[in-house]
């Protein structure tokens, strides 16, 4: 009884205490959120998620597109510009795209090496009040960097050196990904403080474009393959190209849904967006073929999905599911009619596709995250919502970032070349970069 009266008092004091203190003091301690391990949790999925989509997934749907003699110079290259990607984020990737300070186009360096991020230090999401921890937004945007820069690989195969893959890796990382990153998803970014702001919701710009331009660029300043268009360079497994395929699908629910960064509604929308927008890819990319007089084909279908992916990226959370549906039909009609019926008249070996699929499924689905965003397609967009000064802005973002992608990567590229030479001998070309570049074989039989 005298210890319950006690505690009773000690607890009376305490809150007599608490209500003494300024009201600074009181507004200062409840302005310290504490993460929300239900949403930190599944950011930490979401993380892991996207990193599936680099290795394996993307690795196995480049791979199986290649000849054999190439496959693991792909696997190689994704592996090691990925792991490079990682390295430069945390070293002054993070900062320059989500430090604190800065300007409209980096965030400056006063996170350098991580400095000041520990434990308890928190990132804000798009709820008042809610936080996940920043090691996890860190890693999250980590991976993003990661896949971009692995995206690009698509335009360059069976002919780029490891080394220039590096070295380009390193300054493009640094003039084009990170500003463009910081433009779009920064508080004080350009593009974010747009008005209307951006919609750009899980790398529409910042990821598919960026790597799409990129891949072109890089694809015009290597030339051709050896032996495009005369010698028969089919996809050596296509079985591969399927698994990376449902990987790459099933990954992007970390990139789509994850963009939300919390377990809520949105990510909800984004999960469902990204169902239905890849089904329709796979399925109008497959029409468009049999429209162009072809055959359905196992590579159209698995370029539909990620056309469908892509074009969806941008909208995951701006659009109904229905918005999603016509948005990734949309975009394998133009990719697949690019790839199948336009690209073979020109001299662009774009080896993978990068920008066939990538850059111009990215231009669709930023400019059409506009209209999906309309309450008439089933969109989150209010009652009151514009779409011209939408699009306008849309516009402008596409234009920004194809211009800074464009210069950005031929500065990359042509001091790569200067530092490397850039493009294997042709003596190497013919034997496979699996034996020229790396010493070994995918397959030894």
């Amino acid at each position: 009884m005298n210890r319950t009266l006690k505690m009773a008092g000690a607890l009376g004091l305490g809150a007599a205490a608490f209500a003494a203190l300024p009201a600074w003091a009181q507004e200062a301690t409840a302005a310290a959120p504490v993460p929300n391990k239900g949403d930190t949790a599944w950011m930490m999925i979401s993380t892991v998620l996207v990193m599936t989509m680099i290795v394996p997934g993307l690795a196995l749907f480049y791979g199986g597109l290649v000849r054999t003699k190439n496959m693991l110079s792909v696997l190689t290259q994704i592996l090691a510009v990925a792991s490079f990607a990682m390295i430069i984020w945390v070293i002054y990737g993070y900062t320059m795209a989500f430090g604190d300070g800065g300007n409209a186009f980096i965030a400056g360096f006063n996170k350098l090496f991580l400095a000041g991020v520990t434990p308890a230090s928190t990132a804000a999401t798009f709820t008042d009040g809610v936080v996940i921890p920043e090691y996890v937004f860190i890693a999250f945007q980590m991976t993003f960097a990661a896949i971009t820069v692995s995206l690009v690989i698509g335009g360059l195969v069976e002919r780029m050196k490891f080394s220039g893959l590096m070295v380009f890796a390193l300054i493009w990382s640094t003039i084009v990904y990170f500003p463009i990153a910081h433009m779009v998803w920064a508080g004080n970014g350009l593009l974010f403080n747009w008005e209307p702001a951006a919609l750009d919701f899980a790398g529409g710009t910042v990821v598919h474009i960026n790597a799409g331009i990129s891949a072109l660029v890089g694809a015009i300043i290597l030339g051709p393959r050896l032996g495009y268009k005369k010698d028969i360079m089919a996809p050596h497994s296509l079985v591969m190209t399927l698994i990376g395929t449902g990987l790459l699908w099933v990954g992007w629910f970390g990139f789509n849904a994850g963009s939300a960064l919390e377990a809520n509604g949105s990510a909800a929308l984004a999960m469902i967006n990204t169902f239905v927008a890849t089904a329709a890819g796979v399925l109008f990319w497959m029409l468009t073929e049999r429209a162009l007089g072809h055959k359905g084909s196992l590579l159209g279908a698995c370029s539909g999905a990620i056309a469908g992916l892509v074009a969806v990226t941008p909208a995951a959370g701006n659009s109904g599911p229905f918005g999603a549906i016509l948005l990734g039909a949309v975009a394998a009609i133009v990719c697949a009619y690019f790839v199948v019926s336009v690209k073979p008249k020109l001299n662009l070996d774009d080896s993978l596709d990068a920008f066939g699929i990538h850059g111009l499924g990215g231009i669709v689905g930023s400019i059409g995250t506009a209209f999906t965003m309309l309450p008439g397609l089933g969109g989150p967009g209010a009652a009151d919502y514009a779409i011209g000064p939408q699009l306008v802005t849309q516009i402008i973002a596409v234009v920004i970032s194809v211009v800074w992608a464009a210069v950005g990567s031929g500065i990359a590229f042509s001091v790569a070349k200067v530092a490397t030479g850039l493009r294997v001998s042709e003596e190497v070309e013919r034997e496979g970069l699996d034996l020229g570049e790396h010493g070994e074989r995918a397959y030894n039989y």
